[in-house]
């Protein structure tokens, strides 16, 4: 049986800080009042000449680099966005062009913070069937262009940033276990970008309404992420008879450190099992957890043989989990 191996990985945050205390002049905000309730410190903004593309060619090049692969090895290249340079070509073609990967298919996914669990949905189901052989898949986020910094509830909590991986098919008993998807629609207005596509397109009215920014429910959206994610993490492991002290490491969607505490809790997860590095980065929707899957593989917390839970949640309302053994 053919599994869906991740040979390598790869991240990108941008040079440029904003801190708590930088907020503290711009917004009526405080360094406590953030640390408690979403445990973020800082996050990365994106300089203005950079792109999504310019994050995921960055993430891109050092997941190749580890993987001795040269460009023309990858016969298919998927970007997690929900911040794409523009609405078409997609980033992903921006991606190929950027990175000399020809006779290539290219396409974009999204589904907001969800969006590269998502993708290994895709990759997995793609590699398994023998229609694509090596993936290249990004998650890349320039959310500083569309938080509204005069929102004190919002603009704390996003940053951008890229992460890569390249999969491909083994023969092993490793790689991608299984893979879960869902999504409610039906919740899609607590967390949304109203303008820029056809329903509210580009006027002067939907930018004196500041259409073009994130709105969030955050209460209403907490409390359904709190329950959803400690459901699905729990579902992922009996689905596949895991007992959770089986699990080496859960890797989350660094959205809010309190929705973390609570996953582990449900799973009775010591804290040394779970990775968090939200205080460095905030909420980089879907460069989320490939940023941190990398930065774990570098800190040498995650070795041959271990199982690996990840699990998103994000604007759609959706959700996503993978079970790895490395």
């Amino acid at each position: 049986m053919i599994r869906t191996r991740i040979i390598s990985t790869g991240s990108y945050v941008p040079e440029s800080v904003i801190t708590n205390h930088d907020l503290e002049k711009v917004v009526e905000t405080s360094d406590e009042w953030i640390m408690e309730r979403t445990g973020i410190r800082e996050r990365r903004i994106a300089d203005a000449s950079q792109a999504a593309s310019d994050l995921a060619c960055e993430a891109a090049q050092k997941a190749l680099k580890h993987a001795h692969l040269k460009p023309k090895d990858i016969d298919l290249v998927i970007v997690a966005t929900c911040t794409p340079d523009m609405p078409f070509p997609s980033t992903a073609c921006i991606v190929q062009d950027r990175l000399g990967i020809k006779h290539a298919a290219a396409f974009d996914i999204n589904a907001a913070c969800s969006g590269f669990v998502y993708g290994l949905h895709v990759a997995n189901s793609l590699i398994k069937t023998g229609a694509h052989k090596r993936i290249l898949l990004v998650g890349a986020e320039v959310l500083s262009r569309v938080t509204d910094w005069q929102d004190r509830t919002t603009c704390v909590l996003f940053g951008d940033g890229a992460g890569a991986v390249i999969l491909e098919g083994t023969q092993e008993k490793r790689g991608i276990i299984s893979t879960h998807i869902q999504s409610d629609g039906s919740l899609g207005d607590l967390i949304m970008l109203p303008g820029g596509g056809s329903r509210f397109s580009c006027s002067q009215e939907s930018i004196l309404k500041r259409l073009h920014f994130i709105k969030m429910k955050g209460n209403e959206t907490f409390k359904v992420a709190v329950r959803t994610l400690a459901e699905l993490a729990a579902n992922t492991l009996e689905a596949n008879r895991l007992d959770p002290s089986k699990l080496s490491l859960l890797i989350p969607h660094q959205a809010n450190l309190r929705i973390i505490q609570a996953t582990a809790k449900r799973l009775n997860l010591p804290d040394e099992k779970v990775f968090v590095n939200i205080e460095k980065y905030g909420n980089t929707s879907a460069a989320s957890i490939p940023i941190a899957l990398d930065e774990a593989v570098r800190a040498g917390r995650i070795n041959d043989g271990d199982h690996i839970l990840l699990e998103a949640f994000g604007g759609g309302l959706t959700w996503a989990s993978a079970l790895l053994r490395w």
